[in-house]
């Protein structure tokens, strides 16, 4: 009876966590698409808004044990509090300037950037059917670009920086966790302040302090809490990811994101309208095809090299 109630509770948990990261995840992107266009709130300053209310989230988190802080020097994560700023502002952009479809596919590209990033500066080898699958993935992304509708120049410039930097900022993220012995939030932990101030410091050359559309301009209530609601749920999507890494698999997270890019996707032409060409959902198939074969033999390649470990004497 006592085993019946444990499982049940477990299993409770990891469904209320995956629920909880399927719907911020979503939400995240749509409510901060709803603040572009229906409040023309500030891009740099709602990246802000995220940066401060993860970090007040996180000083709760370890205040109620849920980890424990680090000390790290601030000199050995400068460069990342910065790829962390650019990653979150530059996506951020792409959003606001991008249907919902183009955005959520350009994000697909993050996978080959990384991959050349190993290559060619960390001297990292994969194997040629991982290198296969980054076709698709490109071919898809290309495509879907190319026929969109509401094709945007400085859009895809945008998603084009946000790619570069994001890829830069999680090769990095790795790299210091290794270096450093942290975990994601003992890293973010530090990470947000940091970028917070980063962010403070350059949001006034950028957007206008006030008037309409300016930081202290005359936002509504309802626009101020679709902000706040923003900055919450960006702090949950943070600790919800965390939360599933560390109580499922591998397996259990990358075939959730992609679910989630699904339900993102066809979220973007329902809510506000898309437009969709045939050729367009020809690219978004290919993504997905590329996405899918890419987990596959990650996956494998992952589970193959845990059995040599565990047949040496």
């Amino acid at each position: 009876m006592a085993t019946r109630l444990t499982d049940l509770l477990g299993n409770t948990r990891l469904i209320t966590g995956l629920l909880a990261n399927l719907l911020s995840s979503i939400c995240i992107v749509f409510i901060n698409k709803w603040i572009y266009v229906h409040y023309g709130f500030p891009n740099m300053t709602l990246t802000l808004v995220h940066f401060v209310v993860t970090w007040l989230g996180l000083f709760v988190c370890q205040k109620m044990d849920i980890f424990a802080p680090k000390n790290l020097r601030p000199s050995k994560i400068i460069l990342l509090a910065l790829s962390f700023c650019g990653f979150v502002a530059f996506t951020n952009l792409s959003l606001q300037n991008n249907t919902i479809g183009t955005y959520q596919l350009a994000k697909a590209m993050t996978t080959p950037v990384i991959i050349v990033i190993q290559t060619v500066y960390y001297r990292k080898t994969f194997s040629t059917k991982i290198k296969l699958t980054l076709v698709p993935i490109t071919l898809g992304v290309i495509l879907n670009s190319y026929y969109d509708v509401r094709f945007n120049l400085l859009g895809i410039v945008f998603a084009t920086l946000g790619v570069l930097v994001t890829s830069l900022y999680q090769v990095w993220v790795g790299a210091k966790q290794h270096e450093l012995q942290v975990n994601s939030m003992q890293l973010l932990y530090y990470q947000a302040p940091m970028s917070s101030a980063f962010l403070l410091l350059v949001v006034p050359f950028f957007e206008p302090l006030t008037g309409e559309g300016g930081i202290f301009g005359p936002w509504s209530l309802q626009a101020l809490l679709m902000v706040l609601l923003s900055g919450v749920i960006a702090f949950l999507v943070n600790l919800s990811i965390y939360w599933i890494i560390g109580n499922t698999s591998a397996v259990t997270y990358n075939m959730f994101g992609h679910f989630k890019f699904c339900i993102t996707l066809l979220g973007g032409y329902v809510l506000f309208q898309d437009p969709l060409s045939l050729n367009q959902g020809l690219g978004i198939a290919c993504t997905l095809v590329g996405i899918l074969a890419y987990t596959h033999f990650k996956l494998a390649e992952q589970e193959e090299g845990k059995s040599r470990l565990a047949q040496r004497p």
